[in-house]
């Protein structure tokens, strides 16, 4: 599974990756550091997963996923933030997202949420009703 990798920071990129690469199937294809980027490397390379954080400068993981949309509509998007919340879940399901992770709950959560992905399955918090559905 290729994936392309989406956040402001580095470091947290390289954390990411760490957790990732214990997986042989995935692979980091390609990073951004800002949703113009994404939008750019979406396009470009035409990753089997997305993963986006939703707060970044220039354009915001929402209004990046919802132009990714447009003409990637089967690749599933996967939000990772820091924030988190009913509305913020609410938001990244209109804008066509398939998961969300907390950036604090990544290591227990993130593989479990890139495997439901996977298998075309839907991931968000306990606290947004079920975690996964078909």
């Amino acid at each position: 599974m290729r994936c392309l990798l989406v956040d402001d920071h580095e470091s947290v990129r390289m954390g990411v990756t760490a957790i990732l690469s214990s997986r042989p199937n995935i692979q980091i294809c390609g990073e951004a550091s800002n949703g113009k980027e994404a939008i750019e490397k979406a396009r470009e390379l035409q990753p089997d997963l997305i993963i986006l954080d939703v707060t970044m400068p220039v354009l915001d993981g929402i209004n990046s996923a919802k132009e990714i949309r447009k003409f990637l509509p089967e690749v599933p998007i996967l939000f990772f933030s820091m924030h988190n919340g009913v509305y913020l879940v609410h938001e990244a399901k209109l804008a066509g997202v398939q998961g969300f992770v907390s950036k604090t709950d990544a290591r227990a959560t993130l593989l479990d949420a890139v495997d439901a992905l996977a298998k075309k399955q839907t991931y968000f918090p306990e606290s947004s009703a079920s975690r996964r559905t078909a």
